[in-house]
């Protein structure tokens, strides 16, 4: 019975603490999409890691360095950024968030929308959750 019972207790805390952390988690991805609309180098460099997988819908990769320098350039010029349909998996100290992303772009100076899917791979590190990986892919 006792053997039953910390069983039960070792499960629910687990499932607490899972439940708990989304809450952080969408903080994380929320912070993200501010910062992709109004660039800030040393708070990206904070929520981001040294080794970040950042995929684009066209098939590009960028490190962490190349993500960063595209918005602070303007290069990525993020206008306005809606999510919708998001979903929060944390295991461990891994979160996969998904989402559609819904954007008014300006690039090179020229006006668009963008609609995608995303995948985001957040790691839960002292400072917080960070980002490790992003990959896209266009809406049908």
């Amino acid at each position: 019975m006792i053997k039953k019972l910390l069983i039960f207790v070792s499960l629910l805390t687990i499932a607490n603490f899972t439940f708990a952390q989304k809450p952080a988690v969408e903080n994380a991805v929320n912070q993200l999409v501010k910062l992709m609309v109004s660039p800030d180098s040393l708070a990206l460099d904070k929520l981001i890691l040294n080794d970040l997988s950042y995929g684009h819908s066209s098939g590009k990769v960028q490190s962490k360095q190349e993500f960063m320098h595209s918005l602070l350039s303007s290069e990525s010029d993020f206008v306005d950024i809606n999510l919708s349909d998001q979903t929060v998996v944390v295991q461990n100290k891994t979160a996969l968030v998904r989402h559609i992303l819904n954007a008014k772009t300006n690039d090179k100076n020229v006006p668009g929308n963008v609609k995608l899917y995303i995948l985001l791979i957040w790691s839960k590190e002292k400072g917080g959750w960070k980002l490790l990986g992003r990959q896209a892919v266009k809406a049908i």
